[in-house]
């Protein structure tokens, strides 16, 4: 079957980020498509031509009055669509991207006599890197600001309701997939969110540097036209003007350590939220928990009664997705030949993808979270089936009152063995324990054998 060329559409998209995902990674758009990527290219270099007109040593570029400078941010900020066709069609002539970035602020101010004058000054010294590197900057501000923080408060906050919800809902624990001592449902959930809230803070508090030095990082066009000014501070200023940690010491490239910095935290991110799909599936496979039927679904194609845990596998392998692709771009991103080459500007424009894969996550994760529901009276059948769990408390009070060979005795009678409470408490009838003691042991089960659970439940990080 051969097809000639079809329009795009979220049915013809190459990606399914802008395909079949396309409403989830939405909000990611105006951020990481080439579309915001001219935009705060633009951004950068009207901030640039502002402060260099401010800065006194400079005398042959006067400073802007304000009516000047509203007209040059105009062009940032009323820039749409049309405006982005305008510089992809200056591009096709130039063959680069940020010369063409740059003529089309040139034809902006050109007609007006209060703007012409300062014509030969946009892009004043920069190398396309400064701009580059700075407008990817701002992206990645963008997007952890708009998109990632909040999206993470809102997982966190439910993962918060539901340690506290199910705190004292006693549960099975399974070591190596094997029961083991019990726990509380909530105390589960709480262990995710204490996780994913203490790498959110890692993430929120990671400087994005940029610089803006260039050609090869040493200022030399600038020193060589302005030895008066002090191009590093002024450099810093400007940079941290933005939003942005500056960076003195650069090649022609800022390195990149700053995006790796944030790629490697969505990936553990990413990283703990997978292992959380899991559980949750596992759970969902014994029972614990159950899915909300949603009419009009659809489980199997064949078998009628499947709800099947839909989307916390679509969670997981978007999840996957992001890690793979956070991790080539932290390994690559940071190393280029000599001063420069150009395999980082190809790799950064794919950065949205692992961004995207990570926000449809989110959405699958959160839509699943809303379906699910506790089977209270499933988690305490298995809590009865295997009161084999108290063996651990019974030798460890054994331990205590220095009863002999209190581990092995226990192993004896349980390991690998099908052991019920009776055949527990007459065991503990035998030993020589003071009454109180070993009525403590004799009331207890596998639902009340939860230690510190409901409390550690309860108590967020």
């Amino acid at each position: 079957m051969t097809f000639g060329r079809i329009p795009m559409s979220t049915l013809t998209a190459l990606s399914p980020l802008d395909g079949r995902y396309a409403r989830h990674a939405e909000s990611l758009r105006p951020i990481f498509s080439e579309f915001g990527l001219i935009q705060r290219r633009i951004l950068v270099e009207i901030r640039w031509l502002l402060a260099l007109a401010d800065e006194e040593h400079i005398v042959e570029l006067a400073r802007f009055n304000p009516i000047d400078r509203a007209k040059l941010m105009g062009i940032v900020n009323n820039f749409d669509l049309d405006d982005a066709q305008l510089v992809k069609a200056i591009e096709s002539k130039t063959n680069h991207d940020v010369k063409a970035v740059e003529y089309f602020i040139k034809e902006r101010m050109q007609g007006d006599t209060d703007l012409e004058r300062a014509r030969e000054f946009v892009h004043f010294a920069c190398t396309s890197e400064d701009i580059n590197n700075l407008a990817y900057a701002l992206m990645l501000k963008d997007a952890r600001a708009e998109v990632l923080l909040p999206r993470l408060d809102a997982l966190l906050a439910r993962l918060d309701a539901l340690a506290d919800a199910q705190a004292d809902t006693p549960m099975l624990s399974r070591t190596h997939g094997q029961p083991a001592s019990p726990t509380t449902l909530g105390k589960e959930f709480r262990n995710v969110q204490v996780r994913l809230a203490r790498q959110r803070e890692a993430l929120a508090a990671l400087s994005i540097p940029g610089k803006i030095n260039g050609a090869v990082g040493n200022y030399n066009a600038h020193q060589i036209a302005y030895p008066e000014v002090d191009w590093r501070a002024f450099a810093q200023r400007f940079v941290e003007g933005l939003g942005l940690s500056f960076n003195a010491h650069t090649t022609q490239i800022e390195p990149h350590d700053g995006v790796a910095e944030m790629l490697d935290a969505l990936r553990r991110i990413a990283t703990i939220l997978i292992d959380f799909c899991r559980d949750v599936w596992g759970y969902i496979s014994l029972g614990y928990l159950v899915q909300a039927k949603v009419e009009g679904e659809v489980g199997s194609s064949t078998m009628p009664h499947k709800v099947n845990p839909i989307d916390f596998e679509n969670a997981e392998g978007n999840l996957g997705i992001a890690v793979a692709l956070c991790g080539h771009f932290a390994e690559k991103l940071p190393i280029s030949r000599w001063q420069r080459d150009l395999t980082d500007s190809t790799t950064l424009r794919a950065l949205g993808t692992a961004f995207g894969h990570f926000v449809v996550a989110l959405a699958s994760l959160e839509r699943g979270l809303g379906k699910i529901g506790v089977d209270r009276a499933a988690l305490m059948a298995d809590l009865e089936a295997n009161p084999e769990v108290l063996a651990e408390a019974i030798q460890t009070v054994m331990r205590r009152y220095g009863l002999p060979e209190p581990y092995e005795r226990l192993k004896a009678l349980t390991r690998g063995a099908r052991v019920n409470l009776a055949q527990l408490r007459g065991f503990i009838e035998t030993l020589e324990l003071d009454p109180p003691v070993k009525q403590r042991l004799l009331d207890l089960t596998p639902a009340t054998y939860t230690g510190l659970a409901m409390e550690l439940a309860r108590t967020p990080a």
